[in-house]
């Protein structure tokens, strides 16, 4: 099995401007390099039957993702309305400032199929491509954002994969998500 890292991936994980939240470290070729070379600690399903999740130990000093929030950090905050790429549309997000996550204990790559990818108008030569990454303190998924997932269900044309809104799998994000924010 080889693993490629597409555009879309590389630009949010390996940002021309180097940012604390991203993967630390490493340079895109080296991860894609890492993921192709060592065996996962597990594979685990994705959302559809073309998404797969394979966990690694973490290798670099890449930080959390998340950041639970408390009566304490919650005045930290922020949010706005912004686009994961210029041809989609802004959504609400939110994330703190002046939080220092701890290292994460393991790096969850996120993979789709080559059929997936062209689908989407990312053809790779690989069998599977890197579409993101979770920096995780447990060898597990951390749930997609609701506004994710209601993408994802608009279809490939608003930037999403397609896949139809899962009631059961929004709920458990919202529940998550509630209680926790990303960070810059």
């Amino acid at each position: 099995m080889s693993i490629a890292m597409t555009p879309f991936a590389q630009a949010r994980l390996f940002p021309r401007t180097p940012r604390a939240n991203t993967i630390q470290d490493c340079t895109p070729e080296e991860f894609e390099r890492y993921l192709n070379e060592h065996e996962p600690l597990k594979v685990l399903d994705g959302y559809a039957p073309f998404c797969k999740l394979h966990v690694h130990r973490n290798w670099t000093g890449t930080r959390c993702l998340t950041v639970p929030i408390t009566d304490e950090n919650r005045h930290l905050l922020r949010s706005a309305y912004e686009a994961p790429t210029r041809s989609e549309l802004p959504v609400l997000v939110r994330w703190f400032e002046g939080v220092e996550p701890p290292v994460a204990e393991y790096l969850v790559a996120i993979l789709y199929s080559r059929e997936q990818l062209a689908k989407e108008g990312t053809p790779i030569e690989a069998d599977w491509g890197v579409v993101g990454c979770l920096y995780t303190m447990e060898p597990a998924e951390i749930p997609m954002a609701p506004i994710t997932m209601m993408r994802n269900a608009l279809g490939v044309e608003e930037g999403g994969s397609g896949v139809p809104l899962d009631r059961e799998a929004y709920l458990r994000s919202v529940e998550f998500w509630e209680n926790n924010a990303n960070w810059r």
